[in-house]
């Protein structure tokens, strides 16, 4: 389990997209950003920015509002454990029915699931009824509905572009979620600095008419000018086609290393729960800076996506991957020693650069090695580890914090990092 820095690819290091005929013949210049020339694909990827930008505002309100009924770092720990036991129980059913089903309905399903819910967060706060408990519920609800939704939509992303555009495609996908997450934080911090904490959850609410009206507005789904495999190779939703699953990825041996990197990664330095904390107690910033720090790290990986978007492929896939954690594990013992704001900020939007790289090369790594009848069940497996990392992690923290202080927990957790990539490294 040890990723290859050779430049030549081997078992472990996937091939980069080669080029086919067609293309060979066709100018070398496909334009800044060629995802973008499919129209499929620009309306999924709009409707997703505008939704994100909502989800991210539900995100960091809920932090906010959490630590302010409860005043305790272990509360906003357990939002983490809540987010991944749907995604521990769901995923792999959500990975399964995205390979049976059609993708487009079941996203939309899981959108309307998801708007309802945060409608509901919203009649609770305005009427001054929410509690920790009602919070807790329903993140439990709108994490089922990711578990569907996730392998669906990832699933569906390399159908709506050739194959030599999966790596503009993802990180386009990864500079409109940084987008989402730099737009989200600032607007919920804005908000809530005004009394407005509610239409946080509001605004959430709408947002997610717009990836149904994208999903609606398709064309036909193709993929490289061919049209997507035909019903029949598709599977069932049953325990056989569970299983093949599960089978592909624990024999593909770079799916492994990295599926394991990203979840003991993400487990040691997971510190957003904690930066209500670091905003009101260590860097005293109060809200309109908690705005800003949530969106630090999307700053940073925002601009390593837009790079990676227009870049040539990377060969030495595995080693920068290597790198690129390293630097994330660095960049979080610096913001948990830092008592500065602007080094904090400077701190997370390291790490966000970091994991931008980290995030994108992984994703292209398992979607080039995956073939499209196994994508949702791969992306399933892939939740368990890229979502329960962070999530479990933020009760790791959450727990740490209330023993030791918030400071020490993300420190310690920094460490945790650099000692897994040592051990992935070696």
């Amino acid at each position: 389990m040890t990723f290859t820095p050779t430049a030549e690819p081997t078992d472990d290091e996937p091939d980069l997209p080669r080029a086919t005929d067609d293309q060979a013949k066709a100018p070398a210049s496909r334009g800044r950003f060629p995802a973008l020339r499919s129209r499929n694909f620009r309306l999924l990827w709009f409707g997703q920015g505008v939704s994100g930008i909502g989800s991210m505002m539900q995100v960091w309100a809920i932090n906010w509002q959490l630590y302010a009924l409860t005043h305790h770092a272990w509360a906003l720990g357990l939002i983490g454990l809540f987010r991944v036991i749907p995604i521990i129980l769901f995923s792999l059913i959500g990975g399964t029915v995205a390979d049976a089903w059609d993708r487009k309905k079941v996203m939309i399903v899981a959108q309307i699931v998801m708007a309802t819910n945060a409608g509901v967060l919203t009649w609770l706060t305005l009427t001054h009824h929410i509690t920790a408990t009602e919070i807790y519920l329903l993140t439990v609800v709108s994490s089922a509905a990711v578990a569907f939704d996730n392998p669906s939509r990832q699933a569906l992303i390399p159908s709506l572009v050739p194959k030599e555009d999966y790596n503009s495609s993802f990180a386009l996908n990864s500079m409109m979620f940084r987008a989402a997450t730099i737009a989200g934080p600032m607007a919920a911090g804005l908000l809530i600095y005004k009394g407005g904490l509610g239409y946080t959850y509001l605004i959430n609410a709408l947002s997610y008419g717009a990836v149904i009206a994208a999903l609606l507005a398709m064309g036909p789904i193709r993929t490289a000018g061919v049209s997507s495999e035909p019903a029949e190779a598709k599977s069932g939703v049953n325990l056989s086609a569970l299983r093949e699953g599960l089978q592909f990825v624990m024999r593909t041996p770079i799916l492994v290393s990295t599926l394991g990197l990203d979840f003991l990664a993400t487990f040691f330095s997971s510190a957003n729960a904690l930066l209500p904390i670091f905003a009101r107690n260590v860097l005293h910033s109060g809200a309109r800076g908690y705005g800003v720090l949530a969106a630090a790290e999307a700053v940073g990986a925002l601009a390593a996506g837009a790079f990676l978007s227009v870049s040539k492929p990377i060969v030495r896939q595995g080693m920068t991957v290597i790198w690129a954690v390293l630097v994330y594990g660095v960049a979080t013992v610096v913001f948990g020693a830092s008592r500065i704001f602007i080094i904090s900020w400077i701190a997370l939007a390291f790490a966000g650069v970091a994991d931008s790289i980290s995030t994108i090369l992984r994703q292209t790594i398992r979607q080039i090695r995956t073939p499209d009848r196994l994508r949702g069940r791969m992306i399933s497996v892939n939740m368990i580890f890229f979502m329960g990392g962070p999530q479990l992690g933020e009760l790791e923290a959450g727990l740490v914090a209330s023993w030791v202080g918030a400071p020490w927990s993300v420190i310690s957790g920094g460490i945790g990092c650099l000692i897994t990539v040592a051990c992935v490294a070696a």
